[in-house]
């Protein structure tokens, strides 16, 4: 188990009957550690499910917030974390502890739900860092330049784009019809497939960090934003680059069933960047944070709040909230 033979023709062979050869891939070889994955994944997952789904209620029930650009993509990245959530905690789970695989087919078309909630919760969060810049950067023109037409625009193309490129292993692209090497780390995945994603990840992260680090330079009066964009940088190094670093090497390298072991449970990381999104980019935000206690005062005062109509959100006393930041330059402001 040590070793696998990721030969092209080796593979072709594979894909040609019904189901996966993953032995080699098992790497979890005891209970203790099946069970650990498996409390993880289930806990990790339940919580980002919660959160991501709170963050996507707050927006899309509230008329105000739902207009505005920057809670258009911090809805994708909720979205796209809710997504993984879901795929990557079901799909990690039954592949590792139940030794599900499936068909070629089957199989390629789970892990393209996990690469696409992955990839495009990236891009969503390159697209909530350039919204930042240019508030930052250009705030007299900040709304002229970031509408809400533009930000859709750019998630229809983001999330259109992650989706083509995260199914090409399913739409061919793979080792059962490309005479190339398969990956040590994934069933069926093409090395050379491989190295072209780590590579488009390592450029969105630089791109998003560097982002940050301008506005940073730009706003060192503003220690609160200095915070979150040093929170934000720490997390995405912390998540992404131990997992990347692993399927770097194993472009290059063999890798044993210890190495392979390390990289299942260093992946679990980016499950845990998706549940720690909504807290920096979400609940930090002077807005969202308002409506959340608010929700927790109607579930605290729900007889209440029946007896006095004049409190239901809608009416003038809310719709006053709500309108609070309208004249607002940038759409959130986030402090610590």
């Amino acid at each position: 188990m040590d070793s696998c033979n990721t030969s092209a023709n080796t593979n072709t062979e594979k894909c040609a009957t019904e189901g996966i050869d993953i032995q080699c891939y098992l790497i979890l070889n005891n209970s203790t550690q099946k069970i650990f994955i498996a409390v993880l994944c289930i806990i990790t997952g339940t919580v980002c499910i919660l959160e991501n789904c709170l963050v996507l209620s707050m927006i899309f029930s509230s008329a105000h917030l739902k207009r505005k650009p920057s809670f258009l993509f911090i809805g994708s990245l909720a979205s796209a974390d809710l997504l993984a959530s879901l795929i990557f905690s079901y799909s990690f789970v039954d592949f590792h502890v139940f030794h599900g695989a499936g068909t070629p087919s089957v199989f390629l078309f789970k892990l393209g739900g996990v690469i696409l909630s992955f990839t495009a919760s990236l891009g969503s969060l390159l697209l909530t860092a350039f919204d930042r810049y240019i508030c930052i950067h250009q705030p007299s023109r900040y709304k002229a330049i970031v509408t809400q037409k533009r930000a859709l625009q750019a998630l229809t193309v983001m999330w259109i784009g992650t989706t083509i490129i995260s199914y090409l292993p399913l739409m061919g692209l793979n080792c059962c019809h490309s005479d190339s090497v398969c990956s040590e780390l994934f069933p069926l995945i093409d090395n050379k497939y491989l190295g072209s994603w780590i590579l488009l990840h390592t450029v969105d992260m630089e791109k998003h960090n560097v982002q940050a680090e301008r506005g940073q330079r730009r706003m060192r009066m503003d220690v609160m934003l200095a915070k979150t964009l040093a929170i934000v940088l720490t997390v995405l190094v912390v998540c992404w680059t131990p997992s990347l670093i692993l399927m770097t090497y194993s472009l290059f390298f063999p890798l044993d069933s210890k190495i392979k072991a390390v990289f299942a449970f260093i992946s679990t990381l980016c499950l845990v960047n998706s549940m720690v999104n909504p807290i920096i980019y979400a609940l930090k935000s002077r807005e969202l944070r308002r409506r959340l206690l608010r929700h927790l005062k109607k579930v605290k005062c729900l007889k209440k709040l029946i007896k006095k109509p004049q409190d239901v959100e809608g009416t003038p006393q809310n719709l006053e909230f709500e309108n609070t930041y309208d004249d607002t330059i940038c759409d959130t402001e986030f402090s610590m």
